[in-house]
């Protein structure tokens, strides 16, 4: 018996989508990571709450590129149809998992579920 397997969606809005993981790669990047989580720590963000990391604005700290011509990234969240929002969505919680045990540690009032 074959294991589960995601069906590939196509991402629709391919411009959008790739700025937003871009810099979701660029913040969990090892140089990045830890001022990132601390930059979540500091705002009071739940680190699985991308909605709300993209509406603080904690994105742009890190790759100032997303506030060109007067977008952010939840701008470009928002112009996303929902199922290019769920890739990014899945795709930012897979990368906030890989985070190393002694980063995870570190912060783990962030990760914990309230």
């Amino acid at each position: 018996m074959a294991g589960f397997e995601q069906a590939a969606i196509p991402v629709q809005k391919t411009l959008e989508f790739g700025e937003l993981r871009g810099a979701i790669e660029k913040v969990f990047s090892p140089e990045l990571v830890e001022k990132f989580l601390s930059a979540l720590k500091r705002k009071n963000i739940r680190i699985r709450e991308l909605e709300a990391v993209l509406a603080k604005r904690v994105l742009e700290q890190f790759e100032p590129g997303l506030e060109r011509n007067g977008t952010s990234a939840w701008a470009l969240y928002e112009a996303l149809p929902l199922s290019d929002k769920g890739q990014v969505r899945e795709h930012y919680l897979m990368r906030l998992e890989q985070v190393s045990g002694p980063l995870r540690h570190k912060f783990s009032d962030l990760y914990r579920d309230h």
